[in-house]
């Protein structure tokens, strides 16, 4: 983020002192008038040019705005040309074909702002962090490093995957000069970083100086979190919760809660009752109004995202914690069920000492079987037992029957290198003869 003149510095001061002002939870009128800004930017775009004159009797009048429509006509949203922003980005089309993302200057700035507000309660002035994200295309590579630059942090950068730029090795010689306290991946590249330092006999010698990782970019569950936690003696949270299209949502605190960024957003609920505001106890897909998007102004946007919302977080923050329950395009059919991505994984790493897996499908649909990857050093002793757990837990989870569950030592590389370069279905699933 370049802060290279008074006006952008003014917005980004102007943008701290608004989100922080906001605390704890915005009031009504902080919600009208913000709501009738994006309204206003918004019939700028082909898009919402049909809107009326902004009133909230004609927001809560709008039907939603669909992921499916946008992603289809996504630039008839877009206000202005793609060479007024300040960046390009793309969405990793995991569920469709990739969504083209310009952002403003506003639009980094209001979106960095809010999530360093509440980064800020895990991170600190004497942190190191090392950031093992992707840079190219996708944001959430620069939205660590602005998020650091707000918060005075030092933040190094260096994705594994870069060819000829940062691999394993060369991230280990940084990191015994750097001495990084806090970490930032995706969970594939960072078990796959676990497993080598493992089989290194230098994981310990390096998770010395960390004391908390942040994942993003991809699915994320409780009991990999755990796992991974007990691997390093480190604190292992969810970083974030959002989409390149609407920017963060929720992000973390030190409890490994998500709470909901409300001072930037406006989030609704929606139901078989209905669209009705944000309330603990209740699940339903989230509809979302960003409200400090310009380059692309969204109006009650349906995310697709089922969503479980509660209140009570030990941290002592009031906003809602939100719980991704998954994407209604995330499924994929295994054996004749739909199986969401969350719920697999719970189930493998709360009942395997593993660093991955991979689901193999005959053609027909009619048989599935499961290839986990043993944990470096994981004793072989009781995977039979291991494996009668995983069958029945998964029937019960998701309905599948494995017709197979086995043991291997090592899985493709392409289950490990994160969201720029998978998604769930295309690496983690595979359609094979047996």
């Amino acid at each position: 983020m370049i802060i290279n003149s008074p006006a952008r510095l003014d917005l980004l001061m102007a943008a701290r002192a608004e989100i922080q002002s906001a605390r704890p939870l915005p009031d009504s009128s902080f919600y009208e008038a913000k709501l009738g800004g994006v309204w206003k930017r918004a019939r700028k775009s082909a898009g919402y040019q049909h809107l009326p004159p902004y009133s909230m009797s004609a927001f809560a009048g709008l039907s939603p705005t669909s992921k499916e429509h946008l992603k289809s006509a996504p630039m008839e949203y877009v206000v202005g040309d793609v060479g007024d922003a300040s960046r390009y980005y793309e969405t990793t089309g995991t569920t469709g074909r990739p969504t083209p993302t310009p952002r403003t200057v506003e639009d980094i700035v209001w979106n960095a702002s809010a999530v360093a507000d509440q980064w800020e309660t895990v991170l600190s002035r004497g942190d190191r962090v090392l950031s093992l994200l992707p840079s190219d295309i996708v944001p959430v590579g620069d939205l660590v490093t602005d998020v650091c630059a707000i918060l005075d942090v030092p933040c190094a950068r260096a994705y594994p995957f870069a060819t000829g730029i940062s691999d394993w090795d060369r991230i280990a010689s940084v990191w015994a000069t750097y001495q990084p306290t806090v970490l930032f991946a995706a969970p594939g590249v960072f078990q796959q970083m676990t497993r080598l330092l493992a089989q290194r006999g230098v994981l310990a010698d390096l998770a010395a100086s960390v004391h908390t990782v942040m994942l993003l970019g991809e699915v994320s569950v409780p009991a990999l979190r755990r796992r991974l936690g007990r691997s390093w003696g480190a604190d292992v949270l969810d970083a974030s919760y959002g989409s390149t299209e609407t920017g963060t949502l929720a992000a973390t605190c030190p409890a490994d809660s998500l709470h909901v960024l409300a001072g930037s957003n406006y989030f609704e609920l929606a139901s078989d009752d209905g669209i009705a505001q944000l309330s603990a106890g209740k699940t339903g897909r989230l509809v979302v109004t960003p409200l400090n998007l310009h380059a692309r102004p969204l109006v009650r946007y349906d995310t697709g995202d089922e969503v479980a919302l509660r209140t009570g977080c030990e941290c002592g923050n009031p906003a809602m914690i939100i719980e991704p329950a998954g994407r209604a395009n995330d499924t994929v059919e295994v054996a004749g069920s739909q199986v969401l991505p969350r719920r697999l994984e719970e189930v493998v790493y709360e009942n395997a000492d593993v660093t991955g897996y991979l689901v193999e499908v005959d053609p027909d649909q009619s048989r599935a079987r499961l290839i986990l990857e043993r944990n470096v050093g994981a004793s072989r002793d009781g995977e039979d037992a291991t494996v009668g757990i995983i069958t029945e837990a998964t029937r019960r989870a998701t309905g599948v029957k494995w017709e197979q569950v086995v043991f291997v030592n090592t899985l493709p590389a392409s289950t490990k290198s994160g969201a720029s370069q998978k998604s769930w279905k295309r690496s983690n699933v595979r359609v094979t003869e047996w």
